[in-house]
């Protein structure tokens, strides 16, 4: 059995990130607002992306990486610009967890 990860773009330029087993239902289930909740409430919808996993706990935790990711990131993915995705990741504000402690010394 097939898992997906997906990214719809919705009206008002939002985009809404989930996983599924069975990627046309899911997708038509969006479009049709059949579930109430945020996909519904901002029609329409469009499929943008998507990517195929063999387990259930590999399509969840990309859409749980997704989920974090900018905007400006999320919008290079749906383009395919790799080298754009490469350069937001290196571009961070603040150090990772695990290089940000500030009370080493003291």
């Amino acid at each position: 059995m097939a898992f997906w990860t997906y990214m719809l773009h919705c009206r008002g330029g939002y985009l809404y990130i989930g996983h599924t087993d069975d990627l046309e239902r899911r997708i038509a289930e969006h479009q049709t607002g059949h579930y109430p909740g945020f996909t519904a409430d901002h029609q329409p919808v469009e499929l943008v992306w998507s990517d195929q996993f063999q387990h259930r706990e590999d399509a969840k935790a990309a859409e749980k990486k997704l989920k974090g990711w900018s905007r400006a990131k999320k919008l290079a993915l749906i383009r395919g610009d790799w080298a754009r995705i490469s350069a937001l990741a290196k571009k961070k504000s603040s150090p990772s967890t695990g290089s940000g402690r500030t009370d080493l010394g003291q």
